[in-house]
């Protein structure tokens, strides 16, 4: 199954649902399906035309489902018309619906999939690139999901883990991306330490609280992305910090580290410097290999290789990222930091620019890609 040829016609399949009058988020999850169903299908029977064969199952797929929820709207209509009397209580059912999301019959990674698409509201593009995988691989994963779940009673909730990894997702996506739902992220985690005495949970809502408090920083007022270095550090909410702060002291008390803890041990470190230049970095990687061997995940591995080029020089730094592989997100912008820093500003600039091409968000392609002009435009010798 050739994955490049799906991911290059499922933007032309969604505007043909579109313009028949399918509305996007309901299109979208029709194309998902019909994806799903030309992995299953075409290695056996390989249509002619592949576009149409795409566009054939995904706007069967659409009718089928407006069809089967304008059915369940009826039938809701006719239980209950009339409100009960009296007083309607104030209730929030979301965190339930991550639970409930999080079901036991699904993996984590399944569960994690459907519930930041069904309830986080992220697009299977965003879920995907967290995930690090193609686009048609995560739609096959959350139709498979919602397969898995259409026939089992949704009345056993998922893991606290699941739900965790969720928030988190959410949070990064809402912080970093094109979506702001870091406020609703941090919100929801507030409501599971209220309800749940766990550590980490208590280690995410610090984590967020941390990150959250340096947002109004991050940009300047014409949009450009400030890094952590060159930020008004007056600018952070050291009421989230101080919150943050304690929150994840009260977890690392009881002992029992989990990554996100280790996650906001790092962000306390930088948030507890006055200045860039009195960053802590020997302590940031010290707990950058304790997550690490929580995790064994390459990201934070990348991340500890930056760390490094800080604690013990860009030499040092580079020798850390050469073990690592530079398809990874990042590598190519950590990589042009630490020659840039090593002074060979050559690589720097082509880094740069390479950098710049593979960003996720606009933000972060104009600032790699100012860079990259920056050291181009330098005097040469």
């Amino acid at each position: 199954m050739d994955e490049a040829l799906l991911r290059s016609l499922t933007p032309g399949v969604l505007t043909v649902l579109v313009r028949r009058g399918a509305d996007f988020a309901a299109a979208e999850d029709a194309v998902q399906d019909a994806l799903v169903e030309a992995v299953r299908v075409w290695p056996d029977d390989p249509p002619r035309d592949a576009k149409g064969w795409l566009v054939t199952v995904a706007w069967r797929k659409f009718l089928d489902a407006t069809r089967s929820d304008t059915a369940r709207r009826r039938r809701e209509g006719r239980i209950d018309e009339e409100p009960v009397p009296g007083p309607t209580p104030a209730v929030d059912d979301t965190l339930q619906l991550y639970f409930l999301c999080a079901h036991p019959s699904l993996t984590p990674s399944s569960a994690v999939a459907l519930t930041l698409r069904a309830v986080g509201g992220l697009t299977t593009r965003q879920i995907a690139q967290a995930y690090l995988v193609p686009e048609a691989t995560m739609a096959q994963r959350i139709s498979r999901a919602k397969r898995t779940v259409s026939g089992v009673r949704l009345d056993q909730p998922g893991d606290v883990a699941t739900v965790l990894r969720v928030l988190y997702l959410v949070f990064n996506e809402g912080y970093s991306g094109d979506v702001d739902l870091a406020a609703e992220a941090i919100r929801l985690t507030r409501q599971l330490a209220a309800a749940i005495d766990h550590p980490e949970v208590a280690g995410l809502l610090a984590l967020m609280l941390l990150h959250h408090a340096r947002r109004a920083s991050r940009t300047a007022p014409d949009g450009a992305l400030v890094p952590l270095a060159e930020q008004d550090r007056t600018r952070w909410d050291t009421a989230a910090i101080a919150e943050g702060v304690r929150i994840l002291q009260a977890a690392l008390a009881r002992d029992r580290l989990g990554e996100f803890q280790a996650q906001a041990a790092i962000a306390a470190l930088h948030a507890d410097a006055p200045t860039a230049e009195e960053t802590d970095w020997v302590q940031i990687v010290e707990w950058y290999d304790e997550l690490a061997r929580l995790t064994d995940s390459p990201v934070v591995r990348l991340n500890r290789a930056v760390a490094v080029g800080e604690a013990d020089g860009p030499r040092a730094g580079l020798a850390a990222l050469a073990a690592l592989d530079d398809s990874l997100p990042r590598h190519a912008a950590a990589a042009a930091y630490l020659h840039e820093r090593a002074g060979d500003l050559t690589t720097a600039a082509r880094r740069y620019a390479a950098a710049a091409q593979k960003a996720s968000n606009l933000a972060e392609r104009d600032y790699l890609t100012r860079q990259a002009a920056r050291l181009n435009s330098r005097p040469r010798d």
